[in-house]
């Protein structure tokens, strides 16, 4: 759900300033893959475009269709998509670890940022071509 709060103020409010400009550079390219403007989704995440979900539960909503959480430790870039569909860029990415959605990443600096923006791309144009029928991410 995406909330009211503005991302420049959340943004501010960040403590470390190696995340501040980590965090500048993941919203310009976010916001060049999408076409979109940033939004806050949920306490701090900021997500651009949306995409409707449905679950086989019936359980259904909108998300994000590409968004990262800055923390202090580290940076979680979501694939809504999964990352096992990314497993072969992944492993020319860097420094990172993940999760079923999830890339986590300590600095832009420990990566290769194209490599990054080049699987962020394909999840994004993956995430819009199923139309709202995304399930959940692919395992």
């Amino acid at each position: 759900m995406s909330t009211n709060q503005a991302v420049d103020t959340y943004i501010a409010s960040l403590q470390d300033a190696q995340t501040v400009k980590d965090c500048r550079v993941l919203i310009e390219m976010m916001q060049r893959i999408s076409g979109q403007t940033p939004k806050m989704w949920n306490v701090g995440t900021i997500g651009f475009d949306t995409y409707h979900y449905k679950y086989d539960s019936g359980r259904e909503g909108d998300s994000q269709t590409i968004g990262f959480y800055p923390r202090k430790d580290k940076i979680t870039v979501y694939l809504m998509d999964g990352t096992v569909r990314h497993s072969e860029l992944l492993a020319r990415l860097g420094k990172h670890t993940t999760s079923r959605v999830c890339v986590y990443i300590k600095r832009l600096h420990d990566i290769e940022l194209p490599i990054l923006e080049q699987i962020v791309r394909e999840s994004y144009e993956y995430t819009k071509s199923q139309d709202g029928h995304m399930h959940r991410a692919l395992e």
